[in-house]
């Protein structure tokens, strides 16, 4: 157990890694804020513009990725909400109905149309500052022109101002996703070693939680994509980040395959089957190709290791034929193929190819096709 200066260390820790991973985000809004209330207030002669900064920090903190389109969005939800507003107001006048009301026609419309969170979350604020600040914020059209003015200025900065550097954004995004998805395989590996069902249950918990950290990496290689088409000064990094881009995908699809592989393990275990130890090894190499294309990933390097240690695991599952598996166990076979191949994908190798690396490593490569007559197959090598 874990002694409390211990904890506050880690957590101390935990909190500046979080801190250095969002200052630079913090930097673009505060300085875009800024720009933005100086150009509507001090430029253009708004006397209280303050939609242009809200919309400066909303079009930056908000937007993870496509951020031309919700900046599009924001606009046009300032636009209904002051409008659903101001209409409002001057028919039924303003009070606690009147806000509940304005709020719901809003959203609705929003909805009607087709928008996003964005667009809906806008319009419903937008109307509540029009509903409660209407007498203080003046013409319709000044607090729409302050949004734009506001939404602007938020995408030359994060483009050409103080553009993110997508790399560094995309790597950090990944590393969590990918060392969960590493540290799940090893952790089922031993599971299958020990017979330990709650250790396989554990670990396939683990992974489904780290469904999020994918969803994050995912979203960095969207917005990270965005990023280098709109900034210049980015654009010498889109040769780092294509492993990133073309991978992230087919990693998505090894959690996904290494989920249903624990699923059978877990069958397995409470079947009381035979598992080899090869295809306990097997799983374990498979978490150790996911580490080892993390880490070729980072250094930008052809991740020629992650292949080789993903072909190895194809190889040593098949040895499992040879010691004997029940169905469950021919099912984590095939799992780990299908797995291998999405790792192999992810590492570059082509659609095609992958599936005919893994066929050779598993020593298929001469195996003869189904006898068209009968229907089936030959047995395995060794199973005649």
């Amino acid at each position: 157990m874990t002694s409390p200066p211990a904890r506050l260390r880690t957590g101390l820790s935990a909190g500046l890694h979080r801190v250095r991973g969002g200052l630079m985000l913090a930097v673009q809004a505060g300085v875009a804020a800024g720009i933005a209330w100086y150009l509507a207030h001090d430029v253009i002669g708004r006397p209280t513009p303050f939609f242009a900064p809200i919309a400066a920090v909303i079009t930056l903190a908000s937007s993870v990725g496509q951020r031309a389109r919700r900046t599009v969005e924001l606009v046009l939800g300032v636009a209904i909400g002051i409008g659903i507003g101001d209409a409002l107001i001057l028919l039924i006048g303003s009070g606690p109905w009147q806000i509940g009301l304005i709020v719901l026609l809003a959203v609705l419309i929003a909805t009607a149309v087709g928008g996003g969170s964005p667009l809906i979350v806008q319009s419903a604020s937008s109307a509540v500052l029009v509903a409660t600040l209407t007498s203080s914020t003046g013409l319709p059209w000044t607090r729409f022109f302050d949004a734009l003015v506001g939404g602007g200025v938020g995408l030359v900065v994060m483009t050409l101002l103080l553009p993110l550097n997508p790399l560094s954004v995309v790597k950090r995004a990944a590393d969590p996703a990918l060392r969960a998805l590493a540290d799940g395989l090893r952790e089922v590996g031993a599971a299958m070693a020990r017979r330990d069902a709650a250790g396989a249950e554990g670990a396939l918990a683990r992974l489904r939680a780290a469904e999020t950290s994918f969803a994050a990496f995912s979203a960095a290689v969207s917005a990270a994509e965005e990023n280098v088409a709109f900034a210049p000064a980015r654009w010498r990094t889109r040769g780092a980040l294509a492993q990133y881009v073309d991978g992230a995908k087919e990693v998505t699809y090894a959690l996904r395959n290494s989920r249903v592989l624990i699923r059978r393990v877990g069958t397995a275990l409470g079947d009381e089957e035979k598992l080899p130890e090869v295809l306990s090894a097997a799983v374990g190499l498979l978490g150790d190709a996911v580490d080892l294309l993390r880490d070729e990933w980072a250094k930008g390097t052809e991740p020629l290791a992650a292949r080789e240690r993903a072909l190895r695991a194809v190889t040593e599952a098949a040895k499992a034929y040879d010691d004997g598996v029940g169905f469950s166990g021919g099912v984590v076979v095939a799992q780990v193929r299908s797995a291998a191949t999405d790792l192999l994908r992810a590492a570059g190798v082509d659609v095609a190819e992958a599936p005919r690396l893994v066929r050779r490593a598993a020593g298929w490569h001469n195996r003869p096709r189904t006898n068209r007559r009968s229907g089936r197959r030959p047995p395995a090598p060794g199973h005649a």
